[in-house]
């Protein structure tokens, strides 16, 4: 399995890539956000890649970041998600989007990704469900106090989905204390 490529990069067109690694080309195919964080052509690139072998073809998928990569293979476990669905998606949302949509259970936004219908967003947001909430993939620690308020909140009890649509409200610049004073009082209310 190729996991891991270095080298120059020769060309980028959208979706692809091609790298030279030392006198070998790889073309790889590289989702959206991916695409936007490359450097100029003729510079150093690293990728980290998932290879896929099919029938009819060999296919090698690059990625800018671990995360992406473990969403993008946490993706193809999904029933009736291949490759091009994944990289879709990772191109249409970002990885802590993906991770909020699924926590939020948003079947709209995962609908707005060309390519997901309504069944295939369902499908998606039952199968994911656990995957995030276990820690798989679960977004870089927070700076900021709303995601002590979030843990806080579901060491309460809380639904995470319930959690974060009170964190949402908080002001941004709020402390500990007053944004799980605040969120709090947001979920009695309901």
């Amino acid at each position: 399995m190729i996991g891991r490529l270095s080298g120059i990069l020769l060309e980028k067109t959208p979706p692809h890539v091609l790298l030279d690694v030392h006198g070998v080309g790889y073309e790889c195919e590289v989702s959206m956000s991916t695409f936007y964080a490359l450097p100029a052509v003729g510079e150093k690139l690293v990728l980290l890649t998932q290879f896929i072998v099919r029938e009819d073809a060999q296919l090698l998928y690059g990625f800018g970041t671990e995360r992406e990569r473990a969403t993008f293979r946490q993706l193809l476990k999904v029933n009736g998600v291949g490759p091009k669905m994944a990289l879709a998606i990772l191109s249409g949302l970002s990885v802590d989007e993906l991770i909020q949509t699924v926590a939020m259970q948003d079947t709209a936004m995962l609908t707005r990704v060309p390519g997901v219908g309504k069944k295939t967003a369902e499908r998606l947001l039952l199968e994911l469900k656990d995957k995030f909430t276990v820690g798989l993939i679960m977004p870089a620690a927070p700076q900021s106090a709303e995601g002590d308020v979030l843990s806080a909140l579901v060491g309460l009890g809380y639904q995470e989905r319930e959690a974060l649509a009170a964190v949402k409200l908080l002001p941004a610049d709020v402390t500990l204390a007053d944004g799980i004073r605040l969120a709090l009082k947001s979920l009695t209310k309901r």
